[in-house]
C-alpha cells in the first residue's frame, strides 16, 4: 500500500478464504476500538462499515507517518520498539490486524492468518491511480463510472454504506449497527468519523 498526504483512500480486506473475522458483538467493538488507535493518529475517518467476513474504510489521509511513544503490550519485540520511533501508515494497519488476529486466536483458540495476506487500499482521488473497481475479487461487483474523479467518492460512500443491505442482513444502511451509515442518518452520535471533513467530499 502507498500512501499520500492529502488523498482520499479506500481501504479493505477479508477474512483468509472468505472466513469470518468476527464472532461476536465484542469483537466488532474492539476491532473499532483499534481503528481509534491505530488509524486516526494517520487519517480522518470518512466511512466504515465491518462486515462478519470483511471490512471497509474511507479516510483522507493527513499524516503518513507519525512519532509514536510508549510501550504497547501484546505485540512482539520489533514492534513494541516501533513505537518509540516513527512508524507509518502502512506499518500501523499491519500492526493493528496482527493484534486483532492474535486476540481472536485467542478467544477462539485457532492460529495462523485471519485476514488476506494483502490489505487493498485503493486512492479515491489519485487522478493516475483511479481503478475501475471498489475490489476485484469474486463475487464482489465491479463499478465503471464516467467521471471517476467527482463520482467515485460519492460511490465508494454509497458502497460502503450499502454492504450489509446488499447481503440482506438489513433492509436499510441505517439499521446495521456495525456501520458509520446510523451516524449519518442521525440514529447514532458517533464520533468515529468525521462529518466536516466528509461534506467536502459526499453528500449525505
Amino acid at each position: 500500500m502507498q500512501f499520500e498526504k492529502g488523498h482520499l483512500y479506500h481501504i479493505y480486506n477479508q477474512g483468509n478464504n472468505r472466513r469470518k473475522i468476527f464472532f461476536e458483538r465484542e469483537n466488532y467493538l474492539f476491532f473499532l476500538k483499534k481503528i481509534r488507535t491505530h488509524i486516526l493518529p494517520y487519517a480522518d475517518v470518512l466511512a466504515w462499515c465491518l462486515m462478519p467476513n470483511h471490512f471497509h474504510l474511507m479516510v483522507v489521509v493527513r499524516e503518513v507517518e507519525v512519532r509514536v511513544s510508549g510501550e504497547s503490550k501484546g505485540l512482539a519485540s520489533s514492534e513494541t520498539l516501533a513505537l518509540k520511533r516513527n512508524r507509518t501508515l502502512n506499518q500501523s494497519i499491519g500492526i493493528l490486524l496482527r493484534s486483532y488476529t492474535n486476540a481472536i486466536n485467542n478467544q477462539e483458540k485457532t492460529s495462523g492468518s485471519l485476514f488476506r495476506k494483502q490489505t487493498k487500499a485503493e486512492c479515491i482521488d489519485c487522478i493516475n491511480e483511479l481503478t475501475p473497481s471498489f475490489i476485484n475479487e469474486d463475487g464482489i461487483t465491479q463499478i465503471h463510472i464516467s467521471n471517476p474523479r467527482n463520482q467515485y467518492p460519492q460511490r465508494c460512500f454509497n458502497y460502503i454504506h450499502n454492504n450489509p443491505v446488499k447481503a440482506k442482513m438489513v433492509s436499510k444502511a441505517r439499521n446495521y449497527e456495525f456501520s458509520s451509515a446510523m451516524d449519518y442518518f442521525g440514529e447514532r452520535d458517533g464520533n468515529l468519523i468525521n462529518k466536516e471533513i466528509a461534506a467536502k467530499y459526499v453528500n449525505y
